[in-house]
């Protein structure tokens, strides 16, 4: 069978991915890719000697190295142990902070960031395949609940489909891969719904069988969002006002970082009914509320968009998802410029935030993407 690099967060559902894989008979090697706050160093990297073969390996070095999670890198040790594959730690901490700039700039800029989508784009779908690539590797696996479907006839390509479980599809994060690494792509638990992988995990004596799925964003461990951002943007000011639609002031706020379109808790005015944020302004740091009608969007701009199919040449009838659990909405597509995105939806929709992404499907097929202006 094939050699497959497989991404273990430390999971169920990455862990599990490697018996299907092992079970289909596949060579399977487990890596775990080290990044977020630095956290006393539980596992190591391969040796030097092993390190010179792999290029992008970071061999281990005197001094502590953080990981994603130390009790994360030791599940994933302990089921590739179990299972028998090789296992590798490897240190994406320098790559990592691009992904934390990101995500700080993004929140200055009054814009909701997902930064995993980004670490699909820039690790785990990039530089997990130049890893693949020095071990020879031909397949590159995730535990991702999504589907590849193989081609419908010769000439055509691979597509990625919405996983089997509803609940847990993991498809909205996946439409920036490279079109070119489909063939080289594998989702093997998408099939399956999350009661089952869990099931498989349990009767193999797994010891992930019943560890709590992660909801967080991973490199944010401790604190809020907030927080966080305006840990690293010392001397920075985005505190400012908060105003209603026709710009009479209700209060102040301590800092844009704070505030996501649609957002209605925690807004610190009171004015007698529920207020939503509605506008977020980064040149004059004022946070706009309203009411929900006024979060509703007949349209929307998205760019740097990413397609999975042949470029639509016309308008086209799809659906649209504009959030990672949100429901998809009836709409028409049409590219409007380079790799820019126009989305027309049948119904208004509510809660169009910036900087989340656009995400275009026919029925369960992935057909690509945008970031939403």
């Amino acid at each position: 069978m094939a050699r497959v690099v497989l991404a273990m967060s430390g999971g169920v559902d990455s862990s599990v991915a490697a018996w299907l894989l092992r079970q289909q008979g596949h060579e399977v090697i487990g890596l775990f890719m080290r990044h977020g706050e630095p956290e006393p160093q539980t596992c190591f990297g391969p040796s030097a000697d092993d390190a010179r073969s792999l290029p992008i390996v970071t061999a281990p070095q005197a001094r502590k190295q953080g990981c994603c999670s130390a009790t994360d890198a030791a599940d994933a040790s302990r089921v590739a142990d179990q299972l028998r594959i090789p296992f590798y730690a490897i240190d994406f901490q320098k790559e990592f902070h691009q992904i934390i700039d990101y995500f700080v700039e993004q929140y200055m800029a009054a814009r909701t960031p997902n930064p995993c989508i980004v670490c699909n784009n820039w690790l785990k779908f990039g530089r997990l395949f130049d890893f693949a690539d020095g071990v020879g590797a031909d397949y590159v696996a995730t535990g991702h609940y999504a589907r590849i479907e193989a081609p419908a006839s010769e000439g055509s390509a691979r597509a990625i489909l919405r996983g089997v479980d509803g609940g847990k599809d993991q498809s909205y994060v996946l439409f920036g891969i490279d079109r070119r690494r489909l063939d080289r792509l594998m989702f093997p638990v998408g099939a399956y719904r999350k009661e089952a992988i869990r099931h498989i995990a349990a009767r193999c004596g797994m010891p992930v069988a019943e560890k709590k799925d992660s909801q967080e964003i991973c490199f944010v461990r401790r604190g809020s969002y907030d927080q966080f951002v305006r840990a690293r943007t010392p001397g920075r000011e985005s505190a400012g006002l908060i105003v209603d639609s026709q710009g009479t002031v209700l209060g102040r706020h301590a800092g844009i970082e704070r505030f996501t379109i649609g957002q209605r808790k925690g807004l610190g005015v009171a004015v007698g009914q529920p207020r939503y944020v509605v506008r977020i302004e980064a040149d004059t740091r004022r946070v706009v509320v309203g009411a929900r009608d006024e979060l509703e969007r007949h349209h929307l701009e998205a760019t740097n968009t990413n397609w999975l199919v042949a470029l639509p040449q016309k308008p086209m009838r799809c659906s649209v998802q504009i959030r990672y659990n949100g429901a998809p909405e009836s709409a028409t597509i049409e590219v409007i410029g380079d790799r820019r995105l126009r989305v027309e939806f049948d119904s208004p929709c509510v809660g169009v935030a910036p900087g989340q992404a656009a995400v275009c499907y026919a029925g369960d097929r992935l057909l690509g993407g945008g970031w939403i202006d």
